[in-house]
């Protein structure tokens, strides 16, 4: 097999660059973010811009720029930066037309910024309530906007669309796609296509029923909605474009009460329109709760949970689906970056998409129908022998679905590839992925209870099982459990299923990669390093310091004859929140933007170092019961939040040593402006003061070692 893809003439760095004056003078008269749909069928050809999510609709990630490259790279300079306003996750790709670039930061804020200087030429804030941060699974991230005929279109945290003039900012529409009593949060970048933009949402663990939606890019109004997991069967049908296929077969697959807790099967990342076969792929999320027995009695397949869905994009009608892990339990999703090729099958040139999804096999599909062509694991597992290339339904370890004993399953929910984009390059045929490698010891909860606006996965989370190694102590396991968890970066061939060079990490998390035309693979890290390494090798060629950790992915654009590399850093999302380290226990700086060209004179003063603040002390005494009850309430309401730099660490909290001060935060909710909710309606007065029984006792283990 191989593959085959057309590039457009003009796709060579030198002519795309020396014709840059040329199409902005083009753009000026059409007017600020000039996107259309001819013009984004023929953005292969247009690598000066990036137009969209992926740069093009195959949303590969590559462009052909190639004035950096692997010859001129150590030439590589900072041309400006731009701080944003809070410290929280960034995730965003910038969008880049015609010389400006539009950019969304955490809570949901918009900016459109000169593309060669970093000057603002606008700045937009939709005014998100504080309080909704606590709906956020996984921070109050926002991974991008789209453009089109002259509009900005994003998403919210608080669950609503808005379109602004791209020229100036101003509000046009802000419509409501969920219901806001319900803890539903946006973080996705929308699609837009023909005329329509596309918007799915997030919120599957804190009980919430997943759906994907479009609006009328002019008038925001409602053109059609997709469920993506049945309803409540005694409420009858939804009047949405899921309702036939529901009727068909879906609502089969699922046993129980499921919609007591909605289902889940959020569409909180990845879209991507086929304008080949003129249909919409999307990528669905995980079950809630995520434990399958919890969620349908252990029973069915679940439609259309961790499946990929083929959707028309004028009516949203079915077409057809691939589930990756039927009757999903791990929180394995199927939301993660699609990438669309062709690739020679059996003599045949056949339209495929390329998924590298939490589960850790990489996935080649049929587009024309759903059917699998290959799947192969691209990072450690051991959840399944194998992908049955006949049937397409993987063929489990048993012990895996964690039901009669704890099972140490890798990856975790967390996932082998999860929100950080990879990118492909038809040059060397290869997939850069951000791999991770993070197991987790999961149990059955047999207690479950659910928790709508927390939490819920019906899922015991251990320390490591006995039987793991030598020796057997609670320290041994520990320290295993740290030596297998890493992070990667993968060179993929996606022909013959398997890695070509692979860069491994001491810790688990990644950045997105963009590939270019000049051989080149750019990846930001958590530590705050900024690296181009040779795309055909994995020889690291650059780096850049940032002093803060990045999880987004660049962008490469051209303006005025010069080629920019950009990148938002920002340490956050679920990583930042529920991940501590030695290199981030400082508070995280401001997010910021850096954009890189050839011989550029930008400045950036490095911060300097930074001492963590002490761990909380107290003279209390704290019975053993006490602490193991507050042990208990942590690890299923605290710890996602606030075990990682993004959020106050609560062992280093000066709270903990007041009770008086505690409760207000904890139950009376005094920061919810910051996202820190009551949590009454949860935990009781008892449960609160245990809870900070064992962070202060917690501390002082810590700060004794």
């Amino acid at each position: 097999m191989g593959f085959t893809r057309i590039i457009g003439a003009v796709a060579a760095a030198g002519l795309a660059l020396a014709a840059a004056a040329c199409g902005e003078l083009q753009a000026s008269e059409a007017g600020a973010g000039n996107v259309t749909q001819e013009r984004m069928l023929h953005a292969d050809s247009d690598p000066d811009n990036w137009m969209a999510h992926g740069r093009t609709w195959s949303e590969d990630r590559f462009s052909p720029l190639a004035q950096i490259n692997v010859d001129t790279i150590d030439r590589l300079r900072l041309a400006y930066t731009v701080e944003f306003d809070t410290n929280r996750g960034q995730e965003a790709t910038p969008i880049v037309v015609d010389g400006i670039m539009y950019v969304s930061t955490a809570w949901s804020k918009v900016m459109a910024l000169d593309a060669a200087t970093g000057e603002q030429l606008w700045f937009y804030d939709p005014q998100v309530d504080g309080a909704k941060g606590a709906h956020a699974c996984c921070d109050v991230v926002n991974r991008g906007v789209a453009v089109w005929k002259g509009r900005v279109f994003f998403g919210t945290i608080d669950g609503r669309l808005i379109a602004l003039d791209a020229a100036t900012g101003r509000e046009l529409w802000d419509v409501v796609t969920v219901d806001q009593s319900k803890p539903y949060t946006i973080t996705s970048a929308p699609r837009v296509v023909k005329g329509k933009v596309i918007i799915g949402n997030s919120g599957a663990e804190m009980g919430v029923r997943g759906y994907v939606s479009a609006y009328d890019a002019e008038t925001g109004e409602q053109a059609w909605r997709f469920y993506t997991v049945p309803g409540n069967p005694a409420d009858g049908p939804d009047g949405a474009a899921s309702d036939a296929v529901f009727a068909q077969f879906a609502t089969d697959t699922w046993a129980g009460e499921w919609w007591e807790m909605g289902g889940g099967g959020t569409v909180w990342d990845s879209i991507v329109y086929d304008a080949e076969l003129d249909q919409l792929l999307v990528g669905v999320g995980n079950g809630s709760p995520w434990n399958h027995r919890a969620r349908s009695d252990g029973e069915g397949d679940n439609l259309f949970l961790a499946s990929i869905l083929s959707l028309d994009p004028e009516t949203g009608a079915y077409n057809w689906h691939y589930q990756l892990n039927p009757g999903e339990t791990w929180d394995y999703t199927a939301t993660q970056q699609m990438v669309l090729t062709d690739m020679e099958v059996e003599g045949e040139s056949v339209p495929v998409v390329m998924q590298a999804p939490k589960n850790a096999f990489f996935y080649v599909i049929d587009r024309r129908d759903g059917s699998l062509i290959s799947a192969e694991p691209y990072a450690m597992q051991n959840w399944a022998e194998r992908i049955d290339l006949e049937t397409g339904r993987p063929v489990e370890i048993a012990e895996a679905r964690f039901a009669d004993a704890p099972y140490l399953v890798t990856p975790s929910g967390i996932g082998a590839h999860a929100y950080h984009p990879m990118s492909y390059s038809p040059q060397t045929g290869l997939v850069y992925i951000p791999a991770m490698q993070p197991p987790s010891a999961y149990l059955d909860d047999t207690d479950y209870t659910r928790n709508i606006g927390r939490w819920n996965t019906g899922v015991i989370f251990l320390a490591p099982p006995e039987g793991l190694v030598p020796g057997d102590t609670p320290e041994a396991r520990r320290a295993y459990l740290t030596s297998i968890t890493k992070g990667e970066l993968v060179a993929w061939d996606p022909v013959k299923q398997e890695a070509r060079w692979s860069i491994e990490r001491d810790f688990p998390w990644n950045g997105g990669t963009l590939a270019t035309g000049g051989n080149l693979v750019f990846q930001g890290l958590p530590d705050g390093s900024f690296n181009a390494y040779d795309a055909r090798d994995g020889e690291h060629l650059w780096s850049f310091n940032t002093d803060r950790g990045i999880v987004a992915g660049a962008v490469s654009y051209g303006v005025g004859g010069v080629q920019y590399v950009a990148i938002m850093a920002g340490y956050g999302g679920s990583m930042g929140m529920a991940t501590e380290a030695d290199w981030m226990r400082r508070p995280p700086p401001n997010g910021m933007l850096f954009v890189f060209r050839l011989d550029g004179e930008g400045r950036y003063d490095p911060l300097p170092p930074a001492t963590p603040a002490p761990y909380a002390t107290s003279d209390e005494v704290f019975d053993p019961a006490t602490v193991a009850l507050g042990q208990q309430a942590y690890l299923g309401f605290c710890t996602i939040c606030h075990n990682g730099p993004v959020n106050p660490n609560l062992m280093r909290s000066a709270y903990a040593t007041s009770p008086d001060a505690w409760k207000a935060v904890v139950m009376d909710g005094v920061l919810s402006d910051n996202g820190m909710i009551s949590f009454a309606p949860w935990i009781d007065a008892e449960q609160s003061e245990a809870i900070r029984a064992y962070v202060l006792t917690e501390a002082a283990r810590r700060a004794g070692q």
